[in-house]
């Protein structure tokens, strides 16, 4: 099941349509879904390696739109929306801690949690609740997912190919890990 996947992510990654579902992936992520873009950009970036850039742009400007919208939620609609999403993940501790954080670190509290597997959602509803100036909102988003998303195309870029044989040799493997890094994000923020 997992071959039949991966190997329809690749034939979608061909279609015109595939840059508009990374895109709302990537949206999505930074503000209400729980599974991040690289699911997706990895597989992309192996099919078509000279798009590699253009997909990884097309990750960053989703996931600060998305990361907006997220701010949006914490400043304006945290009593209803954002407490659904918050409680929908069982993230309640882990946003008093993060909305904690915030008020010690600020901008550099989105650019570490950016780049590591913890949910980006829950970093961009604190902020907007917050109330981190959404200048340094942006500029911190841009700087932290544009670094994680071009990291991936830059390695797919130097190693296609044996990245690509490596993927299809182990992908069990390959899933697993990335499953578990998931899992991992969502168990350091819920601890």
């Amino acid at each position: 099941m997992l071959r039949k996947l991966y190997n329809w992510i690749l034939r979608q990654a061909e279609k015109p349509y595939a840059e508009w579902i990374l895109f709302a992936m990537a949206m999505a992520e930074a503000s209400v879904f729980p599974l991040p873009p690289d699911i997706l950009l990895l597989p992309m970036a192996v099919a078509q390696p000279k798009k590699a850039w253009r997909f990884a742009g097309i990750c960053t400007a989703g996931s600060v739109l998305g990361g907006l919208i997220g701010y949006g939620i914490g400043a304006l609609a945290m009593a209803t929306l954002g407490q659904w999403i918050v409680e929908t993940y069982h993230l309640q501790n882990a946003f008093q801690t993060f909305h904690d954080e915030f008020n010690k670190w600020g901008v550099w509290i989105i650019i570490g949690k950016g780049l590591t597997p913890i949910p980006f959602k829950l970093v961009t509803i604190a902020s907007g609740v917050a109330g981190l100036s959404i200048v340094m909102f942006v500029i911190a988003s841009i700087i932290t997912r544009g670094f994680r998303f071009f990291l991936i195309a830059a390695l797919v870029r130097k190693f296609g190919e044996p990245i690509k044989v490596f993927i299809e040799k182990y992908l069990t493997w390959v899933a697993l890990t990335v499953l578990l890094a998931i899992i991992a994000g969502f168990w350091v923020v819920l601890r």
